[in-house]
Parts: C-alpha cells; sequence; structure tokens
C-alpha cells in the first residue's frame, strides 16, 4: 500500500467512523481513528494522536495507521501506543528504550538492509542498525514534528500532542510526512 493509498483508506476509515459514531447511542470509543489532516477539523483529535508508519518497507499485515487515544491528562508514550492497540517489542540490551517492533514488523524473518549492502534479520538483540530501524517522532499541539529525545516509557504526551513510530530504511523517510 503507497503512502498516498494509505492516507486514502485512513481518510474513508475516519469518514466511516463518524457516520458509524453519529448513528450510534454509545460513547465515544477510548480510541477512535484520525487522519493528520483531520488535524484542523472539527473532529480533530482532542486527546492524543498516534501514528505507525512502516515507511518504505513493504510487509504482509502493514499496521501502518493513524489513531486518537481519549485523554484529559499526561500520558506516557508506551501507554498511548498500547491504547491505540499497537504492540511494540524493544531489545535485550534496550528493553523499553528502543523499539525493535511494532505489531511484529519486521519480523525476525524480514529481509532488512544491513552494511554494505548486505540483509540481514532483526533478533532484537542491541541497537538496530542505522539501515533499518523505528524512529520515534513527537510533536506538541500547534508544534513541528522532531525527533524525540526519549524512549517511549518515559515520554510524556500531553492532549493534542502527537506521537510517530516511522519504520525508516536507508535514512528515507528522514522524518515524518508534515501536517497542516
Amino acid at each position: 500500500m503507497t503512502p498516498k493509498t494509505r492516507s486514502f483508506a485512513l481518510a474513508a476509515t475516519a469518514v466511516l467512523a463518524l457516520a458509524l459514531a453519529a448513528c450510534s447511542s454509545t460513547d465515544t470509543p477510548a480510541v477512535s481513528p484520525s487522519t493528520p489532516s483531520a488535524a484542523a477539523s472539527p473532529t480533530a483529535c482532542t486527546g492524543v494522536t498516534v501514528v505507525v508508519d512502516t515507511g518504505d518497507l513493504t510487509v504482509p499485515n502493514d499496521p501502518s495507521a493513524t489513531k486518537c487515544v481519549d485523554t484529559t491528562a499526561t500520558i506516557l508514550g508506551k501507554d498511548a501506543v498500547a491504547k491505540a492497540g499497537f504492540t511494540t517489542v524493544g531489545t535485550t540490551k534496550y528493553p523499553d528504550q528502543v523499539v525493535c517492533r511494532v505489531n511484529d514488523i519486521p519480523s525476525a524473518t524480514t529481509d532488512l538492509p544491513g552494511a554494505n549492502g548486505a540483509t540481514y534479520h532483526e533478533d532484537c538483540s542491541g541497537m538496530p542498525p542505522a539501515t533499518a530501524y523505528w524512529s520515534l517522532w513527537v510533536k506538541p499541539a500547534g508544534g513541528k514534528w522532531d525527533y524525540a529525545q526519549t524512549g517511549l516509557s518515559a515520554l510524556q504526551l500531553k492532549p493534542g500532542d502527537s506521537v510517530e513510530l516511522l519504520f525508516t530504511l536507508n535514512s528515507k523517510p528522514a522524518s515524518p510526512t508534515p501536517t497542516p
């Protein structure tokens, strides 16, 4: 799925969710779909926006999605990601400071680019190489995306903030797609 197709699919999901919510008499769920472009709309996420993007990594069962976690208080990044329905795995050496897998992506059998053009399989033992890793980004409410200075377990997010796990292959994409 291309980023453009993924954005269209996310937008369609958001529209469907809003239509279903309008027909429902139940309370708003703790997690609701959102899209980056929805930030300027009346249905923008008032909690924390969680984005997972596999970037240029092509895998089956791609977990890429944007979700809104309803919260009125500060929340840890790891809790926001979990409440959005994503499962992360750290590394043996850096258990909760480095993300090795998101929803089992990349799997232990995924071919990834390594040093000198060789491929390797991520075993989550230590720091992933700079050629293939999950980068962690934060965007304060009304601010711009910036590389996180801490891991998910220590990252404090306030309502209106966004967090993104972006899989980076050979330095691409170098940063999240800007949102309006």
